[in-house]
């Protein structure tokens, strides 16, 4: 049995789905920071990807970090999403992956590393703001109920090798336990609508960093490197 105490769905659209590239990262924190603006108009995560990759001096082919993801929001901004379209696999010459030269106006948002426990996450879902989440998998991830539940079998363990960055957009109870509902970035097929329930036995020894966005901030003088 599933008992809802908040619930932020409302503020967002349809789930999106990140395909096969390792973008949870930007959508994670691209939804995150839209569903933060009044009415829902998704960002650009390839922007968002694209920033945080050059500033960590990494390759498309690999996940963005946190910080860098937190330092391209802040300091570079996204445009909606018409600004650069999601593409579904980048050039094989990475040196051709750069933004169109016009994105239209970009948005910046604020923001720093949160607690890596669920007091965190409830106190801030509570407050109307969600939260972005870095958590290890196992194969109940894979896997939710009928019902939108991911719950471990008893001799399930984290795989440290297998992370993933979602938003944390409710909380409540299953079964009398306090659960997280997040949604994830892998489209409307997984869980109900994209979104589903982390029991706090899969989530506490599985989570390990979230962000909390704050304040929007003013990027227009800001120069674009590319």
């Amino acid at each position: 049995m599933i008992q809802i105490t908040t619930d932020l769905r409302p503020l967002f659209g349809a789930a999106r789905d990140q395909g096969a590239r390792p973008t949870c990262m930007a959508f994670a924190a691209s939804d995150a920071h839209a569903g933060l603006r009044d009415g829902w108009a998704p960002l650009s995560c390839e922007f968002a990807f694209y920033q945080a990759q050059r500033r960590a001096g990494r390759s498309p082919a690999q996940g963005a970090l946190l910080s860098a993801m937190l330092d391209a929001l802040r300091s570079d901004g996204q445009p909606e999403e018409q600004g650069w379209p999601y593409l579904q696999a980048v050039p094989e010459d990475h040196g051709s992956w750069k933004p169109p030269s016009a994105v239209g106006e970009r948005y910046g948002r604020d923001g720093q590393p949160g607690g890596a426990n669920l007091a965190s996450i409830i106190a801030l879902l509570d407050q109307g703001r969600p939260v972005v989440i870095l958590t290890m998998l196992s194969r109940s991830f894979f896997m939710p109920t009928d019902d939108g539940i991911v719950d471990p079998a008893n001799d399930e363990q984290p795989e440290p090798s297998q992370r993933h960055a979602v938003i944390a957009v409710g909380h409540g109870q299953v079964d009398g336990a306090t659960a997280i509902l997040v949604r994830n970035s892998w489209g409307a097929g997984w869980g109900m609508d994209g979104h589903a329930w982390l029991t706090e036995r899969f989530l506490a020894p599985r989570l390990f960093a979230t962000a909390n966005l704050m304040e929007a901030v003013d990027v227009s003088s800001s120069t674009l490197a590319a």
